[in-house]
Order: C-alpha cells, then structure tokens, then sequence
C-alpha cells in the first residue's frame, strides 16, 4: 500500500510541474517532504490505510499551520486534498 502512495505521490507531482503554477508548485513541493516523513511513520505500523495516512498528515498539517504565513498554509492545505482525493 504504502508503495501504492509513493506512486500516486510521484504522478500528482508530475502533473503539477507540467500545469502547475508557482504556488501549487511551492505547496506540492513542502507537502512532499511531510508526505515522506508521514510514510517512514507508517512503515513501521501496522495500519497504512488511507485514514492512518490522512491522520498523520493533518497532524503534520497543524505544525505547517504554525510555520506558513495563512496563505500558503490554505496552498498547502488545498494540495493535501487533492493528493488525498487521488490517493482515495
């Protein structure tokens, strides 16, 4: 599964950098990096739903929330959903 995620993670940000803007650029781009530390978090557990993923990354989404000014925040709260749309 996790393999899974990896895959539709590499596909979505392919097509950003083709049709994307520099901000779905800038948040696919810094949501990559949680999404790797969230995914290193589930191999080491048992469950790799998509809800288990969906959990850490709205945990990483509260530390992001304290880092990012609330534009690029909602940027980077918005690509999350779309990865999770695709990842569903």
């Amino acid at each position: 599964m996790l393999e899974h995620y990896e895959q539709q993670l590499e596909q979505w940000i392919n097509e950003i950098v083709v049709t994307g803007d520099d901000d779905a650029l800038f948040a696919s781009g810094y949501l990559q990096g949680h999404f790797a530390v969230v995914l290193s978090e589930l191999e080491v557990e048992a469950d790799h739903s998509v809800a288990a993923l969906d959990d850490k990354m709205k945990n990483c989404l509260k530390l992001a929330a304290k880092e990012l000014e609330d534009h690029d925040y909602r940027l980077v709260a918005d690509a999350w959903q779309s990865l999770r749309t695709k990842l569903a």
